[in-house]
């Protein structure tokens, strides 16, 4: 005919792993086209021919409706001339080349393959490694790309007749799907007792290893059980002497364990969970959700899981093996990280045995390989939509869109707590899965494997190195430890702000507000409550948090009651004028604390928000020491009435020296004196006036605070656009307060969503400030 016509078709972005090939198969088969289709490093390219209605129809099908995992970056199209070829076919994988394509991230059973692993008259029943096109283990299981069968984890189990002819059926909905498995051709799993135990009598003679297991955690055992990206421990989550059990063993004195519940009716049952919540427990990423409690926790959940949080995290099966487990306990189990505390996740078979062997009773294993270890991700909502707080499992590796984009590929190496790094070329930056801390040689070993793998998998040989400008950070070393690569020191809240505007697809200059715990200035302080001018490639530091000493510096974290000394010291509140409870319970180290403080010996100065919320915290009897990273003002927050609206005052002013500026112009930076909060705070105190209350107006001063620096920064600049960042704006009333106030004043406000504000996004803001002022060479 005349009118027939072939076009050649580059797909690209995730569309690897997520049954695009089939889906174009199927698509180009319905309008009967002929031609190809098949995988190479820069992610699918196809042929069609046929009539020009037909391939224009089949074009629009294809960017509109994608197979669910799919995410289209670009579709671009070439003529090409008529060969009258009628038959459509998948052509073999190719390699070589410089790799552009996208892996995708892993994904919860499908409704499909959920009903066939309850289905007792299909072949998958109750088998629990069942997965299609759609979802299952991706980015976990694949060593290398093109994203075929024999560059992942699935490569030594040969497939099944029946498996192999699903596979190469283009009708089927395992066309092509690479971990295709079943119980004849594997994975399997096993029970296995720990080292030097063995298991009892029922589980040891059960030719079901899940019932067994499941037997084990309602008797009150702790079960490692591995997953799609290392291991868990899990135990029966109302049984209070297994939750203390672990609790003991995995040596987490208080931090809150993560549950995994069934099902939504049972997340309800435990939490208050709304539309925005159902969205994030029952997407196909299925992270850990912070939820509030509700009153049938306290009886259903032992006190050992989340003592004296107000909320859970929750998340749904998102394995098979999950599935199956939760059904057979009949109960929600504790499913926290398996590894000893501040040690990354265990998820080499024989390293697990060995790492968790005090930890675990038994162990549900089976024998597929995970490549590359991913924790769960933690998410909650805020203002109605998700906030990242931990982005790892179900959201790594997709990539995130960055314009213009790099002009060389970068590796940023990010911070120290909840480590990431970044890779990043042309317009994509790839945020790493969830390190850990980066402060043992476990973690870093973590840190340098994902590094090499992000490597290999994305084809990025890094020219250009960020990192942070703490000289002894694990992070830095490597970054300076690297040849042929010029390097980037990038200031940790600088990071902060650019990876916030990052986050929103923005380039700034803003008004940034960077509240966290630590960071190393400039002027080599500690910093943590600043106010910045900030665009991607510079930044001034136009306000902060008045710097009070650190008693014993690092100490001084662990024991948030010397924050408060500190704070009544400058402010020459203690002793008998100004006596408070705080300093009653720390009355043998009070004096020695506080002059330490005034003489600046091992006091290192610091404008940390993160600190202030720690003084206050203490003085209200909150917490005076605590046993993980920001207890102290999570607990704060979570005591806190909501309904006051009351807050407390807070003086601003120049720094010291020239009150109108520096000699190129700029103005003085502004001094927010945080300690009018701590004697405010103490006055309420004594005066009788319930801690709630007072933790509100703390908080409400604060949020005052910010917007009255932002107001004036305007003022100078003429800047409308706030940006949010840094670890004290998990928060959520904080952050709820100022988003509110800012907008009322006319501010438009940017916040996380997509990375978290914490030090987890740090490396996202390396890269992408790297990539600016690399453009400006």
């Amino acid at each position: 005919m005349s009118d027939r016509v072939r076009t050649g078709v580059r797909v690209e972005g995730v569309v690897q792993g997520v049954g695009f090939r089939p889906f174009v198969y199927s698509l180009a088969a319905s309008l009967g086209l002929g031609g190809l289709v098949g995988n190479d490093a820069d992610g699918v390219f196809a042929e069609v021919e046929g009539s020009a209605e037909a391939v224009g129809k089949f074009l629009a099908v294809l960017e509109q409706q994608p197979p669910p995992l799919a995410r289209i970056e670009r579709v671009s199209t070439r003529s090409l001339a008529p060969t009258g070829s009628a038959e459509f076919v998948i052509a073999p994988s190719q390699s070589g080349g410089q790799r552009r394509t996208l892996v995708s991230a892993d994904t919860a059973p499908c409704p499909d393959c959920l009903r066939e692993l309850a289905d007792p008259a299909d072949r998958r029943y109750r088998y629990p490694f069942i997965n299609c096109t759609n979802c299952g283990p991706r980015f976990t299981i694949v060593r290398d790309v093109p994203y075929d069968r024999a560059l992942t984890t699935m490569a030594g189990f040969a497939m099944c007749e029946l498996c192999a002819a699903e596979y190469h059926d283009p009708a089927d909905r395992r066309f092509h799907a690479q971990p295709v498995c079943c119980p004849a051709c594997g994975p399997r799993l096993t029970l296995a007792a720990a080292a030097g135990t063995a298991l009892p009598g029922a589980a040891a003679g059960s030719a079901d290893p899940i019932a067994a297991a499941a037997a084990l955690l309602r008797a009150g055992q702790i079960v490692a059980v591995k997953g799609i990206g290392g291991y868990h421990l899990t135990a029966d989550a109302g049984n209070p002497a297994a939750a203390a059990a672990l609790r003991s063993r995995k040596h987490r004195e208080e931090k809150p364990f993560a549950l995994m519940v069934p099902d939504l009716a049972a997340a309800r049952v435990l939490c208050e969970v709304d539309a925005a919540a159902e969205r994030m427990l029952a997407s196909p990423r299925r992270p850990i959700v912070l939820l509030p409690r509700r009153k049938a926790a306290d009886r259903l959940v032992a006190p050992a899981v989340a003592p004296g949080n107000r909320y859970l995290g929750l998340m749904l099966p998102y394995t098979p093996l999950h599935h199956l487990l939760l059904a057979a306990a009949g109960r929600p189990i504790v499913a926290t990280s398996g590894n000893v505390s501040d040690e990354p996740i265990a998820f080499r078979d024989a390293e697990a045995r060995q790492r968790l062997a005090g930890i675990a009773d038994a162990f549900l294993l089976h024998d597929r390989a995970i490549h590359i270890r991913t924790d769960d991700s933690v998410v909650r909502a805020q203002s109605g939509r998700e906030s990242v707080i931990r982005r790892s499992r179900g959201y790594v590796p997709e990539a995130l869109p960055v314009r213009p984009g790099f002009r060389r590929p970068v590796l940023a190496c990010g911070a120290e707590l909840k480590s990431t790094f970044c890779l990043a070329k042309d317009g994509h930056a790839f945020v790493s899965h969830h390190i850990g801390d980066l402060e043992n040689a476990e973690t870093l070993l973590s840190f340098t494997e994902g590094i090499d793998h992000f490597r290999r998998l994305f084809d990025i040989e890094p020219a250009l190195v960020a990192h942070d400008l703490h000289p002894d950070y694990l992070s830095t070393a490597y970054a300076t430890a690297l040849t042929g690569v010029d390097l980037l020191g990038v200031q940790h809240h600088h990071a902060h702000i650019a990876s916030c505007l990052a986050d929103n697809g923005e380039a700034g200059p803003v008004i940034g507000v960077a509240f966290d715990g630590t960071g190393y200035g400039t002027d080599g302080t500690i910093w943590g409550g600043e106010f910045l001018v900030a665009g991607l490639t510079g930044f001034r530091r136009a306000g902060f948090l008045a710097p009070v000493p650190m008693p014993g510096g690092a100490a001084a974290i662990r024991q948030p009651w010397r924050m408060t000394a500190a704070y009544l010291a400058a402010s020459r509140q203690d002793g008998p004028r100004g006596e408070h409870a705080v300093q009653q319970r720390n009355e043998r180290q009070w004096a020695a604390v506080q002059a330490m403080a005034g003489r600046g010996i091992n006091a290192p100065l610091t404008s940390s928000a993160g600190r202030l919320f720690d003084a206050v915290a203490a003085l209200l009897g909150v917490r005076d020491t605590i046993s993980y990273e920001g207890q102290a003002a999570i607990e704060l927050e979570q005591l806190t009435d909501v309904t006051e609206r009351g807050g407390y005052p807070v003086r601003t002013s120049c720094a010291p020296g020239d009150a109108t500026g520096d000699a190129a112009g700029e103005l003085a930076p502004v001094v927010v004196t945080g300690a009018d909060l701590v004697l405010a705070a103490a006055d309420d105190l004594a005066a009788g006036v319930p801690v709630p209350v007072i933790a509100a107006r703390f908080h409400n001063g604060v949020a005052d605070a910010v917007v009255a620096v932002c107001r004036l920064l305007r003022e100078q600049t003429g800047l409308t656009v706030v940006a949010l960042s840094g670890g004290v704006f998990q928060n959520e009333l904080l952050t709820s307060r100022v988003c509110g106030a800012l907008g009322s004043a006319g501010f438009r406000v940017l916040t996380h969503s997509r990375v978290p504000c914490n030090d987890g996004g740090i490396s996202l803001g390396q890269a992408v400030v790297a990539g600016a002022c690399d453009r400006l060479r």
